[in-house]
């Protein structure tokens, strides 16, 4: 008994430990940041479920309706990110709050997680959503942190591997340059983006990536109508190990042959030193004259591809 103690007073003290670097991270990246709201709040009760419709919630958590399929990617709907201490979080706290609130989600079939960061997979948001409706598609080797939660199903993808779900709605792994660990033990998590395609309308999530010319292959599967890249966290330098810059995030775009860009993973968080505006920034000049096919620039804000066209107040 006396050795299980020192076990438990060590893992405690592992997690002050995570606790206290994220809260140091938060100080020395968060300078000069001013809290805001949402430019509007996302009313997915309103969407038509004979369309393709896309709301950002903030970060990588995106809303999808595709057509009458709902699929909602790296939910995060917390005031912060980091270590759970019982009810408590200790961790990076987000400047933007969620452009959806919990009650107005409605019934979601899918979760897509692309890998364990904390950023990406919030087990306390997790658990607030869960529910004998939802299933739940995830990297290779995380379905265990879902263990005890009451979702319909539980999957792993990995590679380039694929399924179909719930009849027609089909998913594919798409390899990203990214990592996994959730903690420094956790070396057999993985990671992975998303490729979601149903009435052949294809729509690309890949998560989290630093650059990679591997995107090109996308093309065999067939035109994409929409594809979401992460733009944010690439400053200093040593992180673009594991982030791409915004010039970068635009040409895995036109790797990717997809018409219309989506940038997420910005502006929500401070996870790194760059100014929170200047990835939108440099990705709107990388696009130079096609800076229309970037269609959503703020949280809240909708797309419906029918239209070709932002729906956002004004």
């Amino acid at each position: 008994m006396e050795i299980v103690g020192w076990v438990l007073l060590f893992i405690v003290g592992l997690l002050i430990l995570a606790g206290a670097f994220f809260l140091f991270m938060q100080w020395w990246f968060r300078a000069n940041v001013t809290a805001k709201e949402p430019k509007q709040y996302l009313d997915p009760f309103t969407w038509k479920d004979d369309e393709v419709t896309v709301g950002w919630v903030g970060h990588s958590t995106i809303l999808i309706n595709l057509y009458g399929y709902r699929i909602l990617t790296d939910p995060v709907f917390g005031k912060r990110v980091g270590v759970s201490l019982g009810f408590y979080q200790i961790g990076m706290e987000r400047h933007i709050p969620p452009a959806l609130r919990l009650e107005d989600i409605g019934v979601v079939d899918l979760i897509l997680l692309s890998h364990g960061h904390m950023d990406h997979f919030d087990i306390p948001t997790l658990r607030k959503i869960a529910n004998k409706k939802t299933k739940v598609i995830t990297a290779t080797g995380t379905a265990g942190l879902l263990k005890r939660l009451p979702f319909a199903e539980v999957l792993e993808l990995g590679g380039k591997d694929s399924l179909t779900i719930d009849e027609d709605v089909k998913i594919q792994a798409v390899p990203v340059r990214h990592w996994g660990n959730r903690f420094p033990w956790n070396t057999g998590y993985g990671y992975t983006g998303y490729l979601m395609e149903r009435n052949n309308t294809r729509i690309f999530f890949p998560g989290d990536t630093a650059y990679t010319a591997d995107f090109t292959w996308l093309k065999e599967k067939g035109e994409i109508d929409l594809a979401f890249m992460p733009i944010g966290a690439y400053s200093p330098d040593a992180f673009q190990r594991h982030h791409c810059t915004p010039e970068q995030a635009w040409q895995m775009f036109l790797d990717t042959g997809a018409k219309w860009l989506i940038p997420i993973h910005w502006n929500t968080f401070v996870l790194s030193q760059e100014p929170v505006e200047e990835p939108l920034e440099r990705l709107l000049k990388a696009a130079g004259d096609e800076k229309d096919r970037i269609v959503l620039t703020e949280h809240g804000q909708v797309y419906r591809l029918e239209e070709k066209d932002v729906l956002a107040s004004s």
